[in-house]
Parts: structure tokens; sequence; C-alpha cells
């Protein structure tokens, strides 16, 4: 298994957020979220769970590795998971 976690040090909406992934394949990603977090699918940012300040330690416990972003980021690219926000056309 090869989830990954970085610290929840995002910003959003009064709270902190850690990004979830996987190296593997998201199939893997969405099952450990369904079987350890309980957070819905449709939360799925397309490559990437958000995962609040408060469930950080149970992904850790669960089996999520922790990573510096930088490290989450260019294990997500290796693995060929990564996907782009599509750019908006300005009118």
């Amino acid at each position: 298994m090869a989830v990954l976690i970085d610290t929840p040090v995002w910003p959003w909406r009064g709270r902190l957020w850690s990004h979830l992934v996987s190296d593997v394949s998201y199939d893997e990603l969405h099952a450990f979220v369904a079987a350890e977090l309980g957070i819905p699918r449709r939360a799925f940012q397309g490559d990437h769970y958000d995962v609040p300040e408060e469930l950080y330690a149970v992904a850790v416990a669960a089996g999520a590795q922790p990573v510096e972003c930088r490290e989450l980021l260019s294990r997500l690219l290796a693995a060929g998971l990564r996907r782009r926000k599509r750019a908006t056309a300005a009118g």
C-alpha cells in the first residue's frame, strides 16, 4: 500500500487540511478512504482527497505514510496519477 498524506497546513473555511493520495492507483485510494476515514467519494478532487486536520492522525494510524507536500506531489507525478485542473477561458 502506498497511501500518502501531507501535513495539515492548507487553510480553507476556518480549518486546516491535508492531501491524501495513492502513488499506486485511484482504486487503492478510494478503498482506503472508504474503509478508514468514511469520507464520501464525492469529495474526491480528481487525484486526491482533502482530509481535515482532525482525521490526520486517524489516517496515519490506518497506514497512510506522512510525507512533505513536495514528496507527495513528486510521487503522484512519478506514478502518472497527477491530474491538473483545466484552465478556464477568460471571457
